[in-house]
């Protein structure tokens, strides 16, 4: 409890709203980072090879490993528009540049992308698990096994149907992936290291065995990447079938085949969002993880697609293995068949788990994309509106994955279908961002951390050879796809001008809405935006009570709060997480602090709630990336002595309070200890002690340290002895026992566990208190009557 200090209210009656405007984040290393972008590029080499193969010839390999090449062009100009002011990927870039005509239009062109990948991704896996299937029904069916099961009465064996089998498969990735974030998947860059780490194994298996498979049978490189050598199928040549430009003008040619390959660098947009988390320094973080993903990519999709064409015959390359490369590959090694199926199951298994989670970030991309826009005010707050158990942007998921099964339903899992649509967003969104870092190189004069190389300076102007070598080259693409791609021309000129019409039409709409909620803000609270969370900022005591509040229909925690603080000694601060969308901005700007309606709900419930009780509260706004971080680095900025909490609807109150404990590990010092109290709606309470703390010991292990010390102190050398000194030789030990025998010492302590837990019972110290219920903390369990309104009005009014 803080001493009592005389606060000067503000001489008007409405009640004060700080509103932050850095962002509560967590951060990763730039090898994290890297996993997380590679999730999403390395995806594209389950499939790129086989659509551009299909597209262009058996010359196609080259032109993925030209796309490769010059994808670190692209992720340089990625770095330099992360160096700069501006955050928040294509949108935020282009709408800096060329303002919010473009900027819509840019997004309406990254959705197309994103609405995509997971279609695609998903069908994908499908194509790999069947295409596996169908090779288990053939071996069956060749070697005699359940014939009865394998074998078609023509005599011929069972064949899966590939593209209904592989779009039903998509769809339940995705119906999965839906559910998954309607509840509020957790995000975690070591789900996405382990899948990298896993693929990393296979990638090194797969490119070792390929290379020594190719010198021992003597395989041949692909033809040159020469206009003699392509050849077109009637799909690739678009609106110019019935032409003959392509054939006058061979570089034409070349351009339209490294058109039909730019879909293996998709997913550069990913690593535009994730810049915000990498840890310090960030910019030269960030160009760590751009170079590992560069040199990953170049050798996993590059070297696999060129050893996939030398390895399989053009007999079964493209008619059986088009759509899972990788898969015909391992078929098609030099070794015993039962390994080469064995390592196809690996294939295909860390196939799902890469592509399966590309559907994941399509969604969570495309998402946090439109929760960006809906930030600025662009898309209508009624996707805003979070899910009422779950308190995710539901509506905003549900229309991505609506999107997405419906894509899959209309291409009904054909690859080079999804695969030919999918290069019109990835090549229109690059071109966007190209423009507008080129646009900016005039327009903001400032100093960068980091420029696109190729820079000739010719007086005072600096001529940015490279970024603009890098645009024309992509303008040039993305013109040469629109004649040439008539699938994908047609189709995403549709989507990109519905999304367009749709943002615009909700940004008139919601610039009215806007105004007025503002306006209605302004009358009950005083706004105060602040650069960052302090106890000055809000004129607070340390030692406050923060309280976190999400439904402003269930205030159940701010009730007990309340009931439990007397805002006389100590303060009480109702904590709103603003979660902005992925790639999202580090800072936010005052005037696009945008309260949505649900907002002004939730502070008008929690001002009433407190007047109810006699009592003041301070209102806080902190937007977040992480609603845990958020919490944790709020209450140490605030000093707080209690965070308090309502009971989650997805966890448990330990699982709450293990996240907390683990947000509190992460923070760099100095960090101040809590507790934190989680509320369920009956009234009951449990309260963990957030940071290092005492253990519970009991009687008998006293008397255990004390008989210890009565003992050695008999020695003439230990007079100076004390209970501590044993305590710290003991754990010294156990420490140095653990280092030289792992197992051993958990076979021990899980024995020492057991038989303290068979001692335990009522009315043991332990039974109330349980220590280390996860990392960090320690937790208490303590029930408290629930009241009703009159009596908490009349409890306030007796204090």
């Amino acid at each position: 409890m803080g001493s009592k200090q005389t606060i000067t209210k503000p001489q008007s009656n409405r009640v004060r709203l700080v509103v932050a405007s850095s962002v509560m984040l967590t951060f990763i290393s730039f090898w994290r980072a890297a996993a997380i972008v590679l999730n999403d590029l390395g995806s594209s080499a389950f499939y790129a090879g086989g659509i551009a193969e299909e597209a262009v010839g058996k010359a196609a390999p080259w032109f993925i490993l030209g796309v490769m090449l010059f994808s670190f062009a692209v992720r340089a100009v990625y770095v330099e528009s992360c160096s700069m002011f501006t955050r928040g990927g294509v949108y935020r870039i282009v709408k800096e540049a060329l303002g919010g005509t473009f900027a819509k239009l840019s997004v309406s062109a990254l959705m197309f992308d994103y609405i995509l990948t997971g279609p695609i991704s998903g069908v994908s896996a499908g194509q790999y698990i069947v295409g596996l299937l169908n090779e288990v029904l053939r071996l069956c069916a060749a070697h005699h096994w359940a014939v009865k099961l394998v074998l078609h009465p023509s005599g011929s064996a069972r064949q899966l149907p590939v593209d209904g089998t592989s779009a039903a498969i998509a769809g339940l990735i995705t119906i999965y992936f839906w559910w998954q974030n309607t509840k509020g998947i957790e995000e975690s860059s070591d789900k996405a290291l382990k899948v990298m780490k896993i693929t990393t194994v296979m990638v090194v298996i797969l490119l070792t065995w390929g290379i020594f498979s190719a010198i021992h049978v003597g395989a041949h490189l692909p033809p040159w990447p020469t206009p003699d050598n392509l050849h077109f199928s009637n799909d690739a040549l678009g609106f110019l079938k019935h032409t003959g430009f392509m054939r006058s003008l061979g570089l034409f040619g070349v351009l339209m085949a490294f058109g039909h390959s730019v879909l293996a660098m998709s997913g550069e947009e990913s690593l535009a969002q994730v810049n915000r988390e990498i840890e310090h320094p960030k910019l030269k973080n960030l160009k760590r993880a751009a170079i590992v993903i560069a040199i990953y990519s170049f050798i996993f999709t590059g070297i696999g697609t060129l050893l996939a064409v030398m390895l399989i015959p053009d007999t079964v390359r493209v008619p059986v293995y088009r759509d899972n490369l990788i898969a015909g590959m391992a078929m098609f090694m030099v070794g015993p068949l039962a390994v080469r199926i064995g390592f196809r199951v690996f294939v295909v298994i860390v196939g799902f788990l890469i592509l399966g989670g590309a559907v994941n970030t399509a969604i969570v991309g495309s998402t946090g994309v439109l929760m960006r826009v809906a930030e600025d005010g662009v898309l209508s707050d009624w996707f805003r509106k979070p899910q009422r158990k779950y308190g995710t942007s539901y509506r905003i998921v549900n229309l991505v994955a609506g999107l997405q099964v419906f894509t899959i339903l209309v291409t009904r899992g054909n690859v080079i279908m999804l695969g030919e649509a999918y290069a019109f967003g990835v090549i229109w969104s690059f071109t966007f961002n190209a423009l507008a870092m080129l646009v900016l190189r005039w327009k903001y004069k400032g100093e960068r951390g980091w420029k696109v190389p190729l820079n000739i300076r010719i007086g005072k102007t600096e001529i940015p050879l490279g970024l603009l070598c890098v645009f024309l080259v992509l303008l040039t693409t993305a013109i040469v796809n629109l004649f040439t791609k008539s699938v994908a021309t047609v189709s995403g000129i549709i989507f990109a001008a519905a999304f367009f019409v749709i943002f615009s039409l909700s940004e008139r709409d919601n610039k009215r809405r806007h105004d007025l909620t503002t306006r209605q803000m302004k009358e009950h609270f005083q706004l105060e935006h602040q650069d960052n969370v302090g106890r000055e900022a809000l004129d607070i005591r340390p030692g406050a009570v923060v309280v976190t509040m999400r439904d402003s229909a269930a205030p159940f925690a701010l009730k007990w709060a309340l009931t439990h603080t007397n805002t006389d000694d100590q303060d009480l601060v109702v904590l709103a997480a603003r979660m902005m969308g992925a790639g999202g901005p580090e800072y936010v700007d005052a005037s696009e602090q945008l309260f949505s309606e649900h907002e002004q709900m939730l502070f008008t419930k929690a001002v009433s709630v407190a007047e109810s009780f006699g009592k003041h509260i301070s209102l806080l706004v902190v937007p977040a990336g992480d609603i845990f971080s958020a919490l944790v680095q709020t209450a140490n900025s605030l000093d707080a002595a209690a965070v308090v909490s309502g009971l989650s609807t997805k966890l448990t109150a330990e699982e709450q309070a293990y996240h907390v404990g683990q947000a509190w590990e992460a923070l760099p010092e100095p960090k101040r200890q809590f507790t934190f109290y989680v509320v369920k709606p009956d009234g009951e309470s449990l309260s963990f002690h957030i940071g290092p703390h005492a253990p519970t010991i009991e009687p008998h292990e006293v008397q255990l340290v004390h008989r210890l010390w009565l003992n050695i102190r008999r020695a003439p050398d230990m007079q100076d002895l004390h209970h501590s000194d044993i305590l710290a030789y003991a754990l010294t030990r156990m420490a140095t026992e653990f280092a030289r025998d792992k197992q051993g010492t958990l076979k021990d302590l899980q024995r020492c566990i057991d038989e303290s837990h068979h001692r335990r019972g009522l009315g043991g110290s332990r039974h109330e208190e349980l220590d280390e219920a996860g990392p960090g903390y320690a937790i208490r369990a303590q029930k408290t009557a629930p009241r009703t309104e009159e009596d908490n009005v009349a409890a306030a009014k007796t204090k």
